[in-house]
């Protein structure tokens, strides 16, 4: 338990899985909670037990963030609480399904709530986190942002978004003091599985890590000044040299002229 004061972080999707564990972790390093998610009753239930075992305060927001009315709300929330020191962009949905077998209703759905809803978020954010001097903003994206292959095409780019959006905030507001930290889980051990379609207990157990050693990791991703966490990686040299191949092709991604391997025949 931490008897320090970090002011209060705000997490989405909160009532359990990984939400439940980031406000868990968040609340023994000396921070308040707002816990948002559609459950009233777990959100409860949750804010009781960290409550009492880490005497931190705790509210709660029941809030669809897939509904105007509802998002709006926890904005206002945003905005106005000057206590807000971290926002924890966590709700989200995904799916297995291929394009052929997939309902393209459920796929607005999501790129609603994990591209829309968490962009809103950010932008309710942000100003405030700026104007008294600093925050931090932990996004939840996904190795399927990056390995798009691996799951719904839809899905993937939902989470390619999230971790463009994140590239994007750290270079236009680093010298603000606000830290951005994008974290690509693999696949973990919570019900987003079963939501998906596919049981978690269906995965190869090789590929699949306990939801809180995920989270645990990419805190310790975030104290370590990470931009981008990804928990499962055991070469951080990889993303570094992935990362430095982008910035390489940076300055020939815009040019006056086609490349000479566009050519025009001759006649």
């Amino acid at each position: 338990m931490s008897d320090a004061n970090k002011g209060i972080a705000l997490v989405t999707g909160a009532s359990s899985g990984i939400g439940a564990i980031y406000a868990d972790r968040l609340a023994r390093r000396g921070y308040d909670l707002i816990l948002v998610a559609r459950s009233q009753d777990k959100l409860s239930t949750l804010a009781k037990r960290l409550g009492s075992e880490t005497g931190r305060a705790v509210e709660i927001v029941a809030a669809d963030l897939n509904n105007s009315d509802d998002l709006r709300r926890v904005e206002t929330v945003l905005r106005t609480d000057t206590r807000i020191t971290l926002l924890v962009n966590n709700a989200g949905i995904g799916t297995a399904g291929p394009l052929l077998s997939s309902d393209v209703d459920k796929m607005e759905e999501m790129i609603s709530l994990n591209v829309g809803s968490l962009t809103r978020l950010t932008y309710a954010a942000v100003p405030g986190l700026v104007a008294r001097g600093g925050g931090t903003i932990i996004n939840i994206a996904s190795i399927a942002g990056v390995a798009p292959e691996t799951l719904n095409g839809v899905y993937g780019g939902t989470k390619a978004f999230v971790l463009a959006l994140s590239l994007s905030l750290h270079k236009e507001l680093a010298e603000k003091n606000l830290r951005v930290q994008a974290v690509l889980p693999g696949a973990t051990a919570t019900e987003f599985w079963d939501l998906a379609g596919v049981p978690v207990g269906h995965l190869p157990s090789a590929i699949v890590m306990k939801a809180d050693d995920m989270v645990d990791a990419a805190l310790a991703g975030l104290d370590q000044g990470e931009l981008v966490t990804i928990p499962s990686l055991p070469d951080i040299g990889d993303w570094q040299a992935y990362e430095a191949a982008r910035q390489k092709l940076m300055p020939n991604l815009s040019r006056s002229t086609p490349a000479a391997r566009y050519a025009r025949p001759a006649a």
